[in-house]
């Protein structure tokens, strides 16, 4: 009588499995138009990869983006030079991913994940997929503590907190790399995660030698693709530092995000969108572009155990605030610091605008004292701003406006704080006590008694 329960062998029946010979689903290409290659449709989900290889022995990756009647539409992460009709076609079963170990740190990176400073493979301890969604918004933590950035103006005006996320909004020329290395070199976070996306070649070696310099590249990360680059892996570089990013937070870190910048990945977007068909909506920008950003830009924040504190540079066409993808970007951010050409135009850096400036969770990260200087600071900076123009000309009357007098007799104080030269430190407690040194001057002025206000305004310094 045969068992009915026979006993399987568990280790003969794997072996028997991996031997068996597999059906490989293939398809062939039907056209290239532009950077996207058409294929006859083979078992792919969108956004999985494939590999083209064509008869004369060129192969290339590339990421389904697309569906067109019966034709699957490829973006290759490389050239398309050499894809010829009838190539294959074959899906790889996996999407787009990244491997990622605490060896990343002080390494550089392409838009695709692999190594490209030439100091040998890194080993990966995990693999984060490209593609994630951003964490649950009643798991994220409250914002409660500051982050110190070493920028005085950052830190005492505009103070950010840790897993916050903030536009850094500039034209061309303006300074954000130097802001950037600043940041990278001063800041009080664990790990700098640092994405260059769309950049000259000459600019990238310029700013990991000049702006971040050995003492920053230590602690952080960089991923590089330059403007040469096609377009989805300019797209995909700001996947790839987020999730370096999120593996880092997951470990219970403190990471800030740096992206540079996020008009151009944008633009990477706007090309893979109009290629494969998508309409153009707002200033040629097809819709699924804002969407896309939006998600990009919530996966930062914090988590349940370590937090992402994502600065993403916003370089504004034509020194146009409100063109549409600024606009999209001060939408969803908690906050935008502003660079403005005329104050580089000036000598005046960094240049930011801290009237035109703001921190959204600010007032939820810094003390009751603090935020009364910060708001006696900015009352003199408006003042004075507001009366700039009969000032210049020597029209105004000392002695008309309390206010005024005193944001004149404080002009030169106010510029010492702002100003700051880029290898110039100052911690957070330093910027606070100037700030506060500068408070007390300011009262001593408007209540009548400028010799005690000379002395604090003496202290700013």
């Amino acid at each position: 009588m045969r068992d009915p329960h026979p006993i399987v062998d568990l280790d003969r029946a794997r072996d028997r499995i991996a031997r068996t010979p597999r059906l490989i689903m293939r398809g062939r290409v039907i056209g290239v138009v532009g950077p996207v290659v058409e294929a006859t449709a083979v078992p792919a989900a969108l956004g999985d990869l494939c590999r083209i290889v064509s008869e004369s022995g060129v192969e290339v990756t590339a990421e389904v983006v697309g569906f067109h009647d019966r034709a699957l539409m490829l973006m290759p992460l490389g050239s398309v030079a050499g894809i010829a009709p009838g190539a294959y076609v074959q899906p790889l079963g996996r999407k787009p991913d990244v491997g990622v170990s605490e060896a990343l740190i002080g390494r550089v990176l392409d838009g695709l994940g692999r190594p490209m400073d030439q100091r040998g493979r890194v080993e990966v301890a995990a693999r984060y997929p490209l593609e994630a969604d951003p964490p649950n918004p009643l798991h994220r933590s409250r914002i409660e503590r500051p982050l110190g950035t070493g920028i005085r103006a950052v830190d005492g005006l505009l103070t950010i907190g840790r897993g916050q996320r903030i536009g850094i909004f500039a034209g061309s020329g303006v300074g954000k790399s130097i802001l950037l290395g600043m940041i990278a070199r001063q800041s009080t976070a664990d790990v700098n995660v640092i994405a260059l996306l769309g950049e000259r070649g000459r600019e990238v070696r310029e700013f990991i030698e000049r702006d971040l310099g050995p003492e920053g590249l230590r602690r952080s990360v960089v991923v590089v693709a330059t403007s040469d680059q096609p377009a989805l892996v300019r797209a995909n570089g700001a996947l790839v530092a987020t999730a370096v990013a999120e593996y880092f937070r997951d470990l219970g870190l403190h990471v800030v995000l740096m992206m540079d910048s996020v008009t151009r990945v944008g633009m990477a977007l706007r090309e893979v969108g109009l290629s494969v068909g998508e309409p153009p909506a707002t200033k040629g920008y097809p819709p699924s572009v804002f969407a896309s950003l939006a998600r990009l830009m919530e996966r930062a924040g914090t988590g349940s155990r370590g937090s992402i504190s994502g600065l993403y540079t916003v370089l504004v066409e034509a020194d146009d605030f409100n063109e549409p993808l600024s606009d999209h970007a001060r939408s969803v951010l908690d906050g935008h610091i502003l660079l403005s050409r005329q104050l580089a135009a000036a000598g005046h850096y960094p240049a930011i605008d801290v009237l035109e400036s703001v921190s959204r969770v600010r007032d939820a990260v810094v003390t009751r004292e603090h935020l009364e200087t910060i708001r006696t600071f900015v009352r003199l900076q408006a003042a004075y701003r507001g009366a700039e123009d009969l000032i210049a000309v020597g029209a105004y009357q000392r002695g008309t406006d309390r206010e005024v007098d005193a944001a004149v007799s404080l002009r030169e104080a106010m510029n010492v704080f702002l100003r700051q030269q880029p290898t110039e430190t100052s911690s957070l407690d330093e910027t606070v006590s100037q700030l506060a040194a500068f408070h007390q001057a300011a009262v001593q002025l408007e209540s009548g008694t400028p010799a005690g206000a000379g002395a604090g305004a003496g202290t700013v310094r």
